[in-house]
C-alpha cells in the first residue's frame, strides 16, 4: 500500500483526467473513487462535454452500475443500447427537443424496459433506479451526464423506437448522454425540510 491508499502492484481502470477523488482501498478494479456521498451530493446535469471519447472501459463502468441497481422481485427489466454513432446520436434532437448536447457527446445510454419481463408498472421504478447509479457513477468517473426523458411520452417513445429498432414490448424509459464535462456546476443544496414529514403527513 502506497502513501496514497493504493495497493502497490495494482493496475487500476483508466479514469477520467479530470476526476478529483479521495483515494483507498481499490474495489472492483478501480484505484480510486469519489466516496459514495460525495459522489451523490455534487453530481449535476452536464450538458457540455469537451468532444473526448469515453473509453470502452468506462463505458463497462457505467453499465455495471445500472445493473447493480435493485428491481422489483430482483426481474431486472432493463436493456441498455449504447450509442456510439455520430449519425445517431444527431438525430435524435430531430424529435427531441431537450436532447441538443448529444450532438456533442460521446456516446449515449438509452435505458429501456422489458414488459415481458416485468409485466407491472414497476419496470419505469426499476429502470430510473438503474438511470440514477449510472449517473452517479459518471459523476465519480469524472465523467458529465444528464438524464433525458422519454418515457411517457408516446411520441418520443415511438421515434425512438424506430430509430433504434426497439420491438414492442421493450419501451424505452430514457437517454443518458454522456461525455467528458467541458462546464463546471457547484454542488447544489436542495434540502427542504419542509418537505420532510414525521410519523404522517
Amino acid at each position: 500500500m502506497n502513501d496514497d491508499g493504493v495497493r502497490i502492484g495494482f493496475t487500476p481502470a483508466p479514469l477520467a483526467p479530470n476526476v478529483k477523488l479521495r483515494l483507498h482501498e481499490p474495489p472492483f478494479g478501480l484505484g480510486a473513487i469519489m466516496e459514495a456521498m460525495e459522489a451523490i451530493m455534487t453530481r449535476r446535469s452536464i450538458r457540455r462535454y469537451t468532444g473526448e471519447q469515453v473509453s470502452p472501459e468506462l463505458e463497462r463502468k457505467l453499465l455495471e452500475a445500472g445493473m447493480a441497481a435493485p428491481s422489483a422481485s430482483n426481474r431486472q427489466p432493463w436493456h441498455f443500447i449504447v450509442v456510439r454513432s455520430r449519425e445517431t446520436l444527431d438525430r435524435v434532437p430531430e424529435f427531441h427537443r431537450y436532447s441538443k448536447m448529444l450532438r456533442e457527446a460521446s456516446l449515449a445510454v438509452v435505458v429501456c424496459g422489458d414488459n415481458e419481463v416485468q409485466t407491472t408498472d414497476f419496470w419505469a421504478q426499476d429502470c430510473s433506479a438503474a438511470t440514477e447509479n449510472m449517473l452517479v457513477a459518471a459523476n465519480a468517473l469524472g465523467l458529465g451526464a444528464v438524464w433525458l426523458g422519454v418515457h411517457p411520452n408516446e411520441e418520443t417513445v415511438r421515434k425512438t423506437r424506430e430509430l433504434l429498432g426497439i420491438p414492442g414490448h421493450v419501451t424505452p424509459l430514457c437517454i443518458v448522454s454522456v461525455g467528458y464535462p467541458a462546464e463546471e456546476k457547484p454542488p447544489g443544496d436542495r434540502y427542504d425540510e419542509s418537505r420532510v414529514h414525521r410519523e404522517k403527513w
